[in-house]
């Protein structure tokens, strides 16, 4: 099973990481979770602030940017049938507030990119954090996922 990411820069002036790095990050929590699915493709896109406070309000109700979104897609299955790689969904992550974050909470830039995409990732997979089971379980996945590819405990803040 591989996963291929479309990676979108849209936020100039501001560093993310190489489509192959977050193609090695989602295959590894791909492999983390054992899904058994044929070849998928992410699409990834490094969104402004505006764009990200704009993007939250219409699909959260939120007036604020964040650091990371997640839109699964919703292709019917016959048209997955005909397509190389099947879409699992869009993640958007706003550069200035991940590098702000990463600064504010003494985290390599690296590590707190790798953590939201992975956390991204898991919800694209169907992943949710909107009980204390489903956080604990969730949480528990990035750790271990991040710690397979080199990383500290995201929630460890320094």
């Amino acid at each position: 099973m591989n996963v291929t990411v479309d990676l979108e820069h849209d936020c100039p002036g501001h560093w993310a990481p190489a489509a192959e790095d977050i193609a090695l990050w989602f295959n590894s929590a791909n492999e983390s979770i054992a899904r058994d699915m044929p070849e998928i493709s992410v699409s990834v896109k490094v969104i402004s602030e505006q764009d990200s406070a704009r993007l939250n309000k219409q699909y959260r109700g939120k007036d604020k940017p964040t650091n990371v979104l997640s839109f699964t897609s919703e292709l019917p299955p016959d048209m997955t049938d005909i397509l190389k790689f099947i879409p699992l969904g869009d993640i958007a992550i706003c550069a200035p507030v991940v590098e702000a974050e990463a600064r504010q909470q003494g985290k390599a830039l690296n590590a707190h990119w790798a953590h939201l995409l992975t956390h991204g990732f898991l919800h694209l997979s169907g992943y949710q954090h909107d009980s204390k089971s489903s956080t604990e379980e969730m949480e528990s996945l990035e750790i271990a996922i991040l710690d397979t590819l080199g990383f500290p405990n995201p929630y460890i803040i320094n």
